[in-house]
């Protein structure tokens, strides 16, 4: 029987993948650039003598400087941002507006006269033209490649989700009103923790077709409109003028500053061979998709409900993409729908190097159709476990993220968890324990002390291990964290990041925050409820022998 009596404590942080080749959570860069120099001075040291030797391992020296890890990423991520934000300018994919056919058409006819033209400036009337008629798209950066495969109303919204470069996969977004209500036990804290846990490793076994689970929670301000409603409702035609004057005061008071929560939750099923097997038992091309996912999507209702998530709703389409354009314009109300085409993701907007500006408008100022122009900086940050200090934690260590009082700007907080089957992560947890074990005793036979990297490493791929023994039903998992803030100036942005930075370093123990910079647009989709930001994780050559060996399913067979 579980102890409730004590709050449940996990250990985070301390590496953020398996180890590799050379020891440690080396770069894929790092570890490609020492193989190349190396091999480089064994192929010259025998034709040319010590100036190949002094090539490699000049070579090596300077791979281990530019790939060396600092609080503002290492030169070669510099470098790296600074490329793709250089291809971005050229390729005129900084700005986004909504396609629509009208838009097109003379956005063609504007390229077609600035060519025609002969007038002085002909060059850069062309590569503006050329310029807004780029813009145009059908999605914004965030959302690439996502249509739907099922967006009728008072349906669940299907997402579906062909990125670029990626596998296609489908999500569903659900809300959820959470576990907690103000104060509670800590017999209630450690059953919702487990609850959440048991929620999880349900769906990590190979048999289940669901790959991650997005958490996202969106801090805004207070919005008082459903009290003023009910106050106009219930009001006593006899009220004393004061009385209404106080409850307006209380209200504004109230709400004065103060910041809630909205809670979603997004499952993804990525598309695969078992999964289009599994449907086929179900209808013939897509009706059995849906068939499938109708399955799914009421086992994850119960699911999320048994983990004590509150009220748990599946979002229809137009839902799921008004939350996405409010969190592009937070002047929108969040749960507006009555103008919402689910075709219709993105608000036009522009990317600066550090921010993904977004010009929308603002209802509540209106005084035509489309309400007074209005414009939201955004910037994203990446969480990652390498940059959490390695510590105990409870279920609430994001609290201060949350309603921390020094943070009075609208953000967007998201963790993305993938799954893995237990056989799988014990594998890899295996294989980082003798690697980390290996490299701690060459350094002691060398007469070195052990790295403290090393040594966290080691402990926290043994505490995985000890987690994954047999009978535990634990499974593994790999996880990132973003969190989005929106604000209404540069200036602003820049205050908001500082003090963003600052709540995590000293709260929260993240030691650094990765700003994802140079592809901010896209970066604000990994706070959106559509899945988007972690892809799998890297599979050892035997789990994917024994996942090509197991098949889809046997020939003759029923499931």
């Amino acid at each position: 029987m579980t102890d409730t009596s004590r709050a449940v404590v996990r250990y985070l942080g301390g590496e953020t993948g398996h180890r590799s080749f050379f020891g440690g959570t080396h770069s894929r860069t790092r570890v490609a650039m020492l193989a190349l120099f190396i091999a480089l001075g064994i192929v010259l040291t025998p034709l040319v003598g010590w100036p190949g030797l002094a090539v490699g391992a000049l070579g090596c020296g300077i791979t281990l400087l530019v790939t060396a890890k600092t609080h503002r990423g290492s030169v070669v991520e510099r470098r790296r941002k600074s490329r793709r934000w250089r291809t971005r300018s050229r390729a005129g994919t900084l700005d986004f507006a909504p396609f629509t056919d009208e838009a097109w058409e003379q956005a063609r006819l504007d390229l077609k006269a600035a060519r025609s033209s002969r007038k002085r400036g002909r060059a850069k009337n062309i590569a503006e033209a050329r310029k807004r008629l780029t813009a145009l798209r059908v999605h914004p950066d965030g959302a690439d490649g996502m249509g739907w495969l099922q967006h009728g109303r008072g349906q669940p919204g299907i997402a579906w989700h062909a990125p670029a470069g990626e596998d296609d996969y489908l999500s569903v977004a659900f809300s959820v009103t959470g576990q907690l209500r103000g104060i509670e036990s800590t017999a209630v804290m450690t059953r919702a923790a487990e609850g959440w846990g048991h929620f999880l490793a349900g769906r990590a076994p190979h048999s289940s077709l669901v790959g991650n689970v997005q958490t996202v929670t969106r801090v805004l301000p207070a919005d008082s409109a459903m009290q003023q409603f009910w106050v106009l409702n219930s009001l006593d035609d006899e009220a004393p003028a004061d009385a209404i004057a106080s409850y307006e005061e209380v209200l504004r008071l109230t709400g004065e500053d103060a910041m809630v929560q909205r809670h979603l939750v997004t499952v993804s099923w990525p598309i695969t061979a078992a999964f289009t097997d599994a449907a086929s038992k179900f209808g013939e091309g897509r009706d059995g998709w849906r068939a499938l996912m109708k399955n799914e999507i009421d086992a994850t209702v119960r699911g999320l409900t048994e983990a004590r998530l509150g009220h748990v709703e599946a979002l229809t389409a137009r839902q799921t993409t008004a939350v996405i354009l409010h969190q592009q314009n937070p002047s929108r109300p969040i749960d507006e729908v009555a103008d919402v085409d689910p075709a219709s993701l993105g608000v036009r907007s522009h990317d600066e190097f550090s921010a993904h500006v977004v010009t929308g408008a603002d209802p509540s100022r209106a005084d035509h159709v489309d309400g007074d122009a209005v414009e939201w900086w955004h910037r994203t940050a990446a969480i990652t476990a390498d940059a959490l200090v390695t510590a105990p934690r409870t279920q609430l260590w994001v609290l201060d993220l949350l309603i921390g009082n020094d943070l009075s700007f609208i953000r967007s907080v998201s963790f993305h968890i993938h799954l893995i089957p237990a056989a799988e992560a014990k594998i890899a947890a295996r294989q980082d324990v003798v690697r980390d074990a290996a490299e701690t005793l060459a350094r002691r036979e060398a007469g070195k002390i052990s790295a403290d990297d090393t040594e966290a490493a080691m402990s926290a791929a043994n505490r995985r291990r000890s987690d994954l023994v047999s009978g535990s039903h634990h499974h593994g998992a790999a996880w990132v964290g973003f969190v989005t803030i929106s604000v209404r100036g540069r200036d602003e942005l820049a205050r908001a990041s500082r003090q963003l930075e600052d709540t995590c370093s000293t709260s929260l123990g993240i030691e650094r925050l990765d700003w994802l910079d140079s592809y901010q647009a896209a970066a604000s989709g990994t706070t959106w409820p559509i899945g988007r930001g972690i892809g799998p994780s890297r599979k050892a050559f035997s789990s994917r022998l024994y996942s090509r060996l197991a098949g889809k399913s046997e020939k003759g067979a029923i499931s």
